[in-house]
């Protein structure tokens, strides 16, 4: 079993930054693809970037040139750092881990972005 936690969320007003972190305990990190979802409120849940364990990052267009992902295997630790954030960044913002061989995954339990001036 995988424990993951997502941390660093706030309020910040619009154009500032903010830096979320998810950490994971319990299996070997660096076997999973790390996601960064999120969910504001009536929507549905989007994929906002990701990280595989070597490295590779992938953002949604909403987000590209604004969020870097990044990784540290060896703290069991993603970063998501964001800058230049808008008031549509304001969701909720849950990590993910994805096994690159079997078959699962684990969420946290999400931490809350709220960008308003």
């Amino acid at each position: 079993q995988v424990h993951v936690v997502e941390s660093g969320g706030g309020l910040v007003q619009p154009g500032g930054s903010l830096r979320l972190s998810c950490a994971a305990s319990g299996s070997v990190f660096s076997r999973y693809t790390v996601r960064w979802y999120r969910q504001a409120p009536g929507n549905q849940r989007e994929l906002v970037c990701s990280i595989t364990s070597g490295g590779d990052t992938n953002y949604a267009d909403s987000v590209k040139g604004r969020f870097t992902i990044s990784r540290d295997n060896a703290k069991s630790m993603v970063l998501l750092q964001m800058n230049s954030l808008k008031p549509d960044d304001t969701a909720i913002y849950y990590c993910n881990l994805q096994h690159m061989i079997v078959p699962i995954n684990y969420w946290g339990q999400g931490t809350q972005v709220t960008v308003s001036s």
